[in-house]
Parts: C-alpha cells; sequence; structure tokens
C-alpha cells in the first residue's frame, strides 16, 4: 500500500494505491478531510460484438452509511441511485469518456462509492479525481489523466476548492475537470456572473488542477500496470473508405440543395436504401461470405462522408447544414397560457425545437424530501424533464426516466434557481415539467426559455427572465468555427456541446460536453460572447409573450398566508394528537403547514377561508396586549363581573366597577350571556386579564383605567366616585369577586 498526497486550494488530497479492490484492473481511494471516495476501473477481457460504440459504464453508489444514516425505506437498504448520485455519475462519464480510444468495443466499468462524508468537502470533484486516478494504474487503454475542481466567489473573490459551508455564501458554483493542456468538462450554477468573471473562473480552475494530474502521472509511473492491447474494430476500412468516395459527391449535392431537415433526412434515405440494394446485390452474387460486405461498414461509409462535408462545408464555406452562418438564430417563438386550468404554462419554439413548460404551485408539504448525502433535506423548487420518443419521429418503449432526462431537468432547474424568489417572499413549493414535444437540437435550453414562461404566466414573481442557448464547435486542424443555436446534425457531428443560460446581466448555468481532448480559453471565450448575443434575442422574444410576472395567481392556484408564531405555543395549535389543527382544517377547508421555528403556512382555495384560519390560529396564539381594544363574547356572568371571551380560547374579566361609563348595579342589567362588547385589556397578571368596558367607553388609556378600578373597593360611579356604595353588600361582592379573581 501506497499514499501519495498533494494540495488542492489549499487543502490536502491524498491518493491511496494498494489496499483494497486487488482484483479491479484498477482501484484507489481518495481522502480530503473525512470525505473519502473509493473508485475502482475494470475491463472486460473480450470486446463487445455488434456493436458501433463505446461500451463505457459510470456510476456513482451513494451509501447512507458514509454519514452514519440509515436509509429510510422499508428494506433499510439503498435503492435506485438518487438524482444526485446520478448527476455525480453523469459529470464523471462526461470527463472520462473522450480520452477513451474511439475503436474500442470491450466493456469499461467505473465504479465510485463514498464510503464517508464529513459535510465539508464535496463527492463529485473527488470522483472525476478518484476515477482517473483508477485508470491510470489499471492496464485500461485511456488518455488521461483528468481531475477536476470546484470554483466558488464570495464577497468578489475566487476561492478554488470551497467547502460546502463556504459555498452558502457563493454566488458561483462551478465545477471544471480537463487534462493538462485543457478543459474538457464544465457544469456551473450562478447568480448572474458576468462572462469576463465566468472566463477568469475557468482559467483559474484550470490552473488549480495541475498538481493533481501530475501526481497522477507519478502514481502511474510507480505503481500503474502495463495497458493491454486492444482489438480495433474499426470494421474494412477499405470498404467504409470505397463507399465514402462513392457518395461523397452526391452527399455535397444533397446538403446543397437541401436545408430543411425532413427533405435532407429524405434524400440521404434514399442514399442509404440504394446503397443497400447495390451492396446486398454484389453480396448475392459472391459465394464465400467471408467477402461479403458488412452492411454496417456500408454505412459507417455514407456516415464518414455524411460528417466530413458538413464539417467542411461549416469551416471551409462557412455554411452550415441548414444554410445559417455561424451566429444566425433559428425562428423563434414564444407562447403563454395555453392551457387550461394549470397554474401556469408555456411554449417555446425554436425552429424545429418545440418545449412546452407546465408549473405547479403547491404548499410546502408538497417539498420533496431528500435522502442522500447532500446539506440540504428538501426543496422547493423542482425541474422534471421529458424526452418522449415521438418528439422525434421515433417509437420506443416508454420505461422510467433516464439520466439523460434527469441531467436535463437539473440543468434548467439550475439556470433558474438563483431567480426564484425566496420562501419568505413567495412560499410556494414551485414543479415545473417541460414536455419535449419536438427536437431537433437544444432541447434543455428550450426549457430553460418555456420554465421562464411559464412561471410569468403562474405570477410566480422571478426577479428576472432566463433563456439559454446552446453553442457548438466545429474544429478541423487549425480552422475553427463556434456555432450559436446548434440542432441535431451539429450536435452529433460536431465536437461540442455548449449549454449556456442566463439573464441581460449575467450567466446563471453552464454546462459543456465535448468529443475531443479540450477546448482552449479563446474557444471558451469566443462561445460566450457569442452566447450572450443570441440569449438577448431570446429575451426580448420572451417579454414579448409576457413582459413580467402576472399580478395575480391562477384561479387554480392555491393561495398561502405565512404567520409566526412562538416555538413554544406551536403545541396550542396543533393539539391534543392533532385535534386542534385538525379542527381549522377541516372547519375552514384550508392545508396547514407547521415548521419547527413557529412559521406556519395556511394555504386555501381562496383568500377568505386561508383568513379564518389565520384569524384562529393567532387568536389561540396571540398574547394579550395591555391597552389594545378587542371585541369580545361574554361566556360567564358573576356577580361580581362578565368574564369576556376577547382572543379565541382567551377570557379575562370585566369588574362591575368597568362596565359601563354609569353605576352598575347588577352584571345582568347590563349585559347577557353571547353579548358581543369592546372591551380594552388593562392589566395581565400571571396569566390573569383584566378588561374594561368602561375605558373604551370613556376613551381612557390603560394606564387611566387601573387608577380607576377598584377590584376591592366600591363600584365605579360613572364620571365620578360614588362613595355610598363603599359599605354595602354588592361592595363586599365586588371585593370578593376581585379576591377571587386574584386568586
Amino acid at each position: 500500500m501506497r499514499t501519495y498526497t498533494t494540495e488542492i486550494g489549499g487543502k490536502q488530497l491524498s491518493i491511496e494505491v494498494g489496499r483494497l479492490a486487488e482484483q479491479a484492473g484498477g482501484a484507489v481511494l481518495v481522502r480530503m478531510g473525512d470525505t473519502t471516495v473509493f473508485a475502482t476501473a475494470t475491463m472486460s477481457s473480450k470486446p463487445r460484438e455488434g456493436i458501433d460504440f463505446f461500451p463505457l459504464s459510470v456510476d456513482y453508489e451513494e451509501k447512507l452509511y458514509a454519514a452514519g444514516r440509515i436509509p429510510g425505506s422499508f428494506f433499510r437498504r439503498e435503492g435506485k441511485p438518487t438524482e444526485g448520485a446520478v448527476l455525480v455519475s453523469r459529470v464523471c462519464d462526461r470527463t472520462l469518456r473522450p480520452l477513451f480510444p474511439k475503436d474500442m468495443r470491450n466493456d469499461v466499468q467505473v465504479i465510485l462509492t463514498a464510503f464517508s462524508h464529513d459535510q465539508e468537502h464535496y463527492i463529485d470533484m473527488m470522483g472525476i479525481i478518484a476515477a482517473s486516478s483508477a485508470l491510470m494504474i489499471s492496464n485500461i487503454p485511456w488518455n488521461g489523466p483528468v481531475a477536476g475542481v470546484r470554483i466558488g466567489m464570495i464577497d468578489g473573490e475566487f476561492v478554488v476548492n470551497p467547502t460546502m459551508p463556504q459555498m452558502e455564501d457563493s454566488i458561483l458554483d462551478l465545477r471544471v475537470s480537463g487534462t493538462e493542456d485543457a478543459i474538457n468538462m464544465v457544469e456551473c450554477g450562478a447568480v448572474e456572473v458576468p462572462e469576463d468573471t465566468m472566463i477568469q473562473a475557468l482559467k483559474l480552475a484550470h490552473e488549480s488542477i495541475q498538481p493533481v494530474i501530475a501526481l497522477q502521472k507519478q502514481i502511474q509511473s510507480e505503481v500503474g500496470k502495463a495497458k493491454d492491447e486492444y482489438v480495433s474494430k474499426k470494421g474494412d476500412t477499405a470498404l467504409v473508405s470505397e463507399v465514402a468516395d462513392k457518395v461523397r459527391a452526391e452527399v455535397r449535392q444533397i446538403l446543397a440543395s437541401q436545408t430543411e431537415r425532413d427533405a435532407r433526412n429524405e434524400a440521404l434515405d434514399a442514399l442509404r436504401a440504394r446503397l443497400d440494394e447495390e451492396y446486398e446485390a454484389r453480396n448475392a452474387a459472391i459465394e464465400d461470405p467471408l467477402q461479403w460486405a458488412a452492411m454496417k461498414d456500408v454505412h459507417e461509409g455514407l456516415e464518414e462522408a455524411l460528417k466530413d462535408e458538413v464539417r467542411r462545408r461549416i469551416v471551409e464555406d462557412g455554411v452550415r447544414p441548414d444554410g445559417r452562418d455561424f451566429t444566425t438564430i433559428r425562428p423563434l417563438s414564444a407562447e403563454v397560457g395555453l392551457i387550461p386550468r394549470v397554474h401556469g404554462s408555456g411554449l417555446f419554439k425554436r425552429g424545429q425545437t418545440q418545449v412546452l413548460t407546465i408549473a405547479t404551485l403547491g404548499t410546502p408539504r408538497d417539498s420533496q424530501e431528500l435522502d442522500d448525502l447532500g446539506a440540504e433535506d428538501s426543496k422547493r423548487y423542482l425541474h422534471h424533464y421529458n424526452f418522449p420518443p415521438y418528439s422525434t419521429g421515433e417509437t420506443r418503449p416508454m420505461r422510467s426516466t433516464s439520466r439523460r432526462e434527469i441531467g436535463h431537468g437539473a440543468l434548467a432547474e439550475t439556470a433558474l434557481r438563483s431567480m426564484i424568489p425566496p420562501e419568505d417572499e413567495f412560499p410556494y413549493t414551485i414543479r415545473l415539467v417541460s414536455e419535449v414535444v419536438s427536437s431537433n437540437g437544444s432541447t434543455s435550453m428550450g426549457s430553460v426559455c418555456g420554465s421562464t414562461l411559464a412561471l410569468m404566466d403562474a405570477g410566480v414573481p422571478i426577479k428576472k427572465p432566463v433563456a439559454g442557448i446552446a453553442m457548438g464547435l466545429i474544429k478541423e486542424g487549425d480552422n475553427v468555427a463556434v456555432l450559436t443555436d446548434i440542432q441535431g446534425m451539429e450536435d452529433h457531428l460536431g465536437d461540442m456541446d455548449f449549454k449556456v443560460a442566463g439573464t441581460v446581466d449575467g450567466i446563471t448555468a453552464l454546462q459543456m460536453d465535448i468529443k475531443i481532448s479540450g477546448v482552449s480559453d479563446e474557444v471558451l471565450t469566443r462561445a460566450l460572447a457569442q452566447a450572450r448575443e443570441a440569449r438577448l434575442q431570446i429575451l426580448d422574444v420572451i417579454k414579448s409573450a409576457i413582459a413580467e410576472p402576472r399580478a395575480e395567481l391562477s384561479d387554480y392556484a392555491p393561495r398561502m398566508t405565512v404567520i409566526k408564531i412562538d416555538p413554544e405555543k406551536i403545541g396550542m395549535v396543533i393539539g391534543p394528537g392533532g385535534k386542534t389543527v385538525r379542527s381549522i382544517q377541516d372547519s375552514t377547508g384550508v392545508k396547514i403547514d407547521i415548521q419547527e421555528d413557529g412559521t406556519i403556512f395556511v394555504a386555501g382555495a381562496d383568500g377568505p377561508s386561508a383568513a379564518r384560519a389565520v384569524e384562529r390560529i393567532q387568536g389561540m396564539t396571540e398574547d394579550a396586549e395591555i391597552g389594545r381594544i378587542y371585541t369580545g363574547k361574554v361566556v360567564r356572568i358573576e356577580p361580581y363581573g362578565a368574564f369576556v371571551e376577547f382572543l379565541p380560547g382567551k377570557e379575562g374579566m370585566v369588574h362591575i366597577s368597568q362596565l359601563a361609563d354609569y353605576r352598575v348595579n347588577s352584571v345582568e342589567d347590563e349585559v347577557s350571556m353571547g353579548d358581543e362588547i369592546m372591551v380594552m385589556v388593562t392589566d395581565v397578571n400571571d396569566g390573569k386579564v383584566r378588561l374594561s368596558r368602561q375605558a373604551v367607553l370613556e376613551g381612557w388609556t390603560a394606564e387611566e383605567a387601573r387608577a380607576k378600578d377598584r377590584p376591592s373597593g366600591g363600584r365605579s360611579g360613572g364620571r365620578g366616585n360614588d362613595r355610598r356604595g363603599g359599605g354595602g353588600r354588592g361592595d363586599r361582592r365586588g371585593g370578593g369577586g376581585g379576591g377571587r379573581d386574584r386568586s
């Protein structure tokens, strides 16, 4: 066993080799603080037959024992990966995949496991370092190493490798991974960070990972295994070249004449069918099956010609498949309020990409409870992305949410998170669902735009509208073309998919995937500049559909009221076994959510029902305020005075001497059971409340009322004192009543 150490952002990172998983191709244990991530990398001994892709799987296993917790599921064990775990897997996959040989078909599996988590250090970037280190010392062919780092920004200063508590104050959450020479993966959430600041952060990130990359090279040189030779699955390269040369001129003609996707695809399908017919006829004339042309190689030849011509036309002629130049956006449109009864809806269209987003508002109890290693226990803002097969005119089984759908939903969620009003200003749980109804590239950024429309249509007071655009890259030698608003073919045949979302004032989200080893700072700078120009155009279209959030919520959205009570009085609202709170909910038709800090959310179908519930809660928990006038109901009559319920569940006594602005001989002469009278609170002592009706009638202050209130003496004679009542039986009753009130 050997342990290697370096520093990243002033924190020690250790990589331990040789203790665990001896039979894996490569295995390391990475530690920072008390967070440890274990990574293994293993490759199958033989290539998989009949596939035209590299079969890599990267899985992050999130174990709750890492935080000293037992899963909350019925069986008390981890089930399918959480969304957070899926996102960690995707970040690692996107970093590692571009560096594998394109023609390798052996299965490669990278498994990451969090052994411990100290709630200080993030697992995702440690996972990239662990996975890269495991691959470096393994027998698996790979062109690494890579390393990842997080960059925060607190009080205007960049922070390298910030802790989780530090990130609570950061306006930037930038995750970057790359090789020694270039960046190859970016994932970012931000609060309107300017483009030039983002470029500085990207450069800092690339500089910060260099010590970790150097350490991995050292580890490989000292303990790494020899790399296995693999069987290339390029197929019959001569046949591929033959087909490519044969169809190149026709492909060029199709691309030049057909700028509409459907017509272009129809022409390419006809060419593919003609090739199939030609080579199947050739095979039929050959007796030896070993000499037959493999149809997958024929199709690969057509694909190679198509890729070469699309890329050549872009970098040499400056013409994209649909005839646009590098910076032109496809036709845009935006609509709101399409769907009845939902709380908000927006349709965003960009070329043949259409995204319909629905907004739903709920109560705090509708928030998502999180059972993972993250710092948050719940989420009140959710975005879900659905990509049905009909969106591309295809058929496929409808199964559970894919990793891609989870990733795209998370990106759109990140893009708008910093614009969502805080809970104390808008106490709703917000769920957005983006339905991709038609797809030709950039659907995740279409979801960002659709989400902005739906939120504003729902009346959610977002701080600013957000829009997104997908940028592409074609790199042929020294010729580089950065493309604005890439469509499906450019994404498939290009080198980069760089998604940028933001407001008029800055970036709120980034995501970059590449198919080459890395991209330069110059390319990133150009891409961000073009993205800003495009974003401003899209925001103008959004504002033309709806200029600002609606002033009123939908008639079908719940009406929410937030009140704050003393946490020690929560039990009064809940009641024994929840009896009191259920009674309020049943009688008013509202939903009540009570937080531990005394915050109470009251959600009703309309304003009046919520107001009635709030009034009852406030009455139960409100303290009597000396000098305040209340309207109360007489609930008990005694010879010495009347007891009045002036707040729900709270009573006080009006002494007979304080019932009127004249002499009262009998309480029953002045008030009856059930009467409503206005009273002033004049004194509160050990929970006993003294009330005065005379103070209201006379216009006295509480101090004046107390001075004239003689609970142990005679009755007040109104504006003057009637001393004749001093020794009468009624006076003794008054005194006795006052005595009992004080007991």
